[in-house]
C-alpha cells in the first residue's frame, strides 16, 4: 500500500496543562549501518560493536557467533572481532561456545539515566503511582520500531512473561505507550514507520494492519490517552498518557499495566487516568515551568 493510499491523521493536541536459531531483527542492524557507507565521520566498527551487544535479550542470554550473525546481518568474522573486543574489555564473557554479557554493560545505559533529568525526576512519580494504585507504573521512550522502557516503580506480581526492567523493549504498535508516541510522530515519519515495521498478532485481540492501527492512532491524537486491552499479551491491560517537554512536544510516555482480573477497563478509564494525567503535568512543571 502506498502512502497515498493511507489515510491523513490529524495532530495529537498541543498540551494543556537458546541454540535454536534466533529469528533476524526486521531492518537489520547490518543494512542501518550499511546505509551510511560514504560517510567518511561513521565508525563501523563501532555501530557493529553496538549491534552485537543489542542481539542479547532477556530469553537470549546466551548466544553462539551464528546467532549473533543471524540476528544482525553482519558477517561472522566481524561479530567475532566485536566479541573479542568486548571481552578484552570486560564487556562480555564466553564458555568456549555462546557469548553472553557481563554487568559493566549496564554502565553504558547508567551514564544515560544519570545524565538525563527525565529519567532521575520521573521514578518519584513512577512510585506513587505505584502505591495508589497497587499496580506497576513505567516510562518510555521511542527507539526505532520498539519502545524502549526508561523507568519503572514494579510490583511484586509480575503480569506477563516478559522481564520489563529498565533497558527493555516492546514493540510500539501493540503497547499503550507505543501507540502514545506514535501518535506524536509527524503522518510521513508515521507511514514510514508502517512500511516497515514488523506487525504480528501478538494475541487474538492485536491491531496489527495499518488501516485499524491509523484510526486507533487517531482516536489517540484525539484524546491524548491511549488503553490497550489484551493486545500485547493476553491478560495484559493497560493504559498511557504523554509527557511532554516545554514546547509541547511529546517527550515521552508514561503507563499503568495491570491484570484483567482485577482492574476493568471502565475503571482504568475513570480511576486510573486521571491520576496519570496528574502526575504527567506534574512532571512536566518540575522538568520545565
Amino acid at each position: 500500500m502506498s502512502d497515498e493510499s493511507l489515510p491523513t491523521v490529524s495532530p495529537m493536541p498541543e498540551r494543556t496543562g537458546s541454540a535454536a536459531m534466533a529469528p533476524p531483527i526486521v531492518a537489520s542492524p547490518a543494512k542501518r549501518i550499511q546505509a551510511f557507507t560514504g560517510d567518511p565521520d561513521f565508525m563501523t566498527s563501532l555501530a557493529r560493536g553496538l549491534a552485537v551487544i543489542q542481539a542479547f535479550q532477556e530469553r537470549k542470554r546466551h548466544l553462539t557467533i551464528a546467532q549473533i550473525s543471524h540476528r544482525t546481518e553482519i558477517p561472522r568474522a566481524a561479530v567475532r572481532r566485536c566479541l573479542h573486543t568486548l571481552m578484552k574489555l570486560g564487556y562480555a564473557t564466553t564458555n568456549g561456545r555462546t557469548y553472553s554479557l557481563l554487568p559493566k554493560v549496564l554502565t553504558l545505559g547508567h551514564a544515560y539515566l544519570s545524565s538525563t533529568p527525565l529519567a532521575m525526576s520521573a521514578q518519584p512519580y513512577l512510585d506513587r503511582i505505584s502505591d495508589q494504585l497497587h499496580e506497576a507504573a513505567n516510562m518510555a521512550t521511542l527507539e526505532g520500531d520498539d519502545i524502549l522502557y526508561i523507568a519503572r516503580s514494579a510490583t511484586v506480581e509480575r503480569l506477563i512473561s516478559v522481564d520489563l526492567s529498565v533497558g527493555g523493549r516492546l514493540p510500539a504498535y501493540c503497547t499503550s505507550m507505543g501507540r502514545i508516541l506514535l501518535a506524536a510522530l509527524d503522518d510521513a515519519s508515521l507511514h514510514e514507520y508502517f512500511d516497515r515495521a514488523d506487525l504480528k498478532a501478538r494475541t487474538s485481540r492485536t491491531l496489527h494492519d495499518k488501516e485499524s492501527l491509523l484510526a486507533c492512532i487517531q482516536q489517540v491524537r484525539a484524546q491524548g490517552w491511549c488503553v490497550v486491552d489484551q493486545e500485547l499479551e493476553q491478560g495484559l491491560r493497560s493504559i498511557a498518557v504523554p509527557i511532554y517537554d516545554a514546547s509541547g512536544q511529546v517527550l515521552a510516555a508514561l503507563n499503568v499495566s495491570t491484570h484483567v482480573g482485577r482492574v476493568t477497563r471502565s475503571e482504568l478509564e475513570q480511576r486510573f487516568l486521571p491520576i496519570l494525567l496528574a502526575s504527567s503535568r506534574d512532571l512536566c512543571t518540575q522538568l520545565f515551568g
